[in-house]
């Protein structure tokens, strides 16, 4: 059966691999249809359908926008906008310089905590894409200060952590606003993130449900089974449409691969459809 990835990131946001690379990988994975999900851009979409073009593989237009919901940040995905969009994409911008602004800022904080690292050494890391945290968290791994990104995101720079800085970002039913009013077809990413389950994640869905949002991010790289179980169950009671994709980023987030996400994820393209139909309503 055919397998889909709709949660891919390059290096023209976090990512350590160019959307060709990334394109590449898909193929090799027997992947038939992608969206790239950069954050807050849609840059590298030209570059993946090129990539797409030659090797017969389907590229949506896609990003992952990020946003505030009730003082959390969350992020929402897009699907099948008019990338060219000139709102759309002043809007994009609007949230990469926030972005860009709150780095230095992470940098200092980690400075005032005793770790010596640069923003210049952050920079180069990122190379040329878009500087994200990450980046930074690849330079705390080098520098020893912590053992993994995920090590550096739980001690320092996740939300609430001693180096977190928040960013300029729009409430959730903004962002779907923006999706929208562009054409496509919003949903909410791994879901865990919004640290609610049960009922709170039922009122929370069903609440921006009436502001636009169209689907929920059922599989996921390291959604556990219960969770899955969860999030299908929720997406039916509340009609939203499925979505899955891997959240690949390459070497910050090893272990993960295109296509496979951990090794056993498969979202079928039965569920590209039903995407498919909804951005044409």
């Amino acid at each position: 059966m055919p397998r889909i990835d709709l949660h891919l990131h390059t290096t023209y946001s976090d990512g350590s691999h160019s959307p060709d690379e990334v394109i590449q990988f898909a193929h090799e994975a027997g992947v038939t249809a992608l969206a790239i999900t950069d954050h807050d851009t849609v840059e590298g979409l030209p570059e993946a359908m090129a990539a797409g073009e030659r090797l017969g593989i389907e590229i949506i237009s896609g990003t992952e926008l990020s946003s505030r919901y009730e003082g959390r940040e969350t992020h929402i995905l897009g699907y099948f906008f008019d990338w060219q969009d000139a709102t759309f994409e002043a809007r994009l911008t609007e949230l990469r310089e926030s972005r860009e602004q709150r780095n230095p800022r992470v940098v200092e904080k980690l400075n005032q905590l005793g770790l010596d690292i640069s923003y210049e050494e952050v920079k180069a890391k990122a190379g040329a894409g878009s500087i994200g945290r990450p980046h930074i968290a690849a330079v705390l791994v080098d520098k020893g200060y912590v053992t993994s990104t995920k090590d550096a995101f739980d001690r320092y720079l996740a939300d609430g952590a001693p180096a977190y800085v928040e960013r300029e970002s729009p409430d959730t039913r903004e962002a779907i606003t923006w999706i929208r009013e562009a054409g496509g077809v919003p949903v909410l990413a791994h879901p865990h993130w919004t640290k609610r389950k049960g009922p709170e994640l039922v009122e929370m869905c069903s609440t921006l449900k009436e502001a636009g949002l169209m689907g929920i991010e059922v599989f996921y790289s390291t959604h556990t089974k219960r969770q899955t179980s969860e999030y299908l169950e929720l997406a039916r009671k509340l009609n939203l449409l499925m979505t899955g994709g891997s959240d690949f980023h390459g070497t910050a987030k090893p272990g993960i691969y295109v296509g496979r996400g951990k090794g056993d994820l498969k979202v079928t393209d039965k569920l590209l459809e039903s995407l498919r139909t909804a951005s044409r309503v």
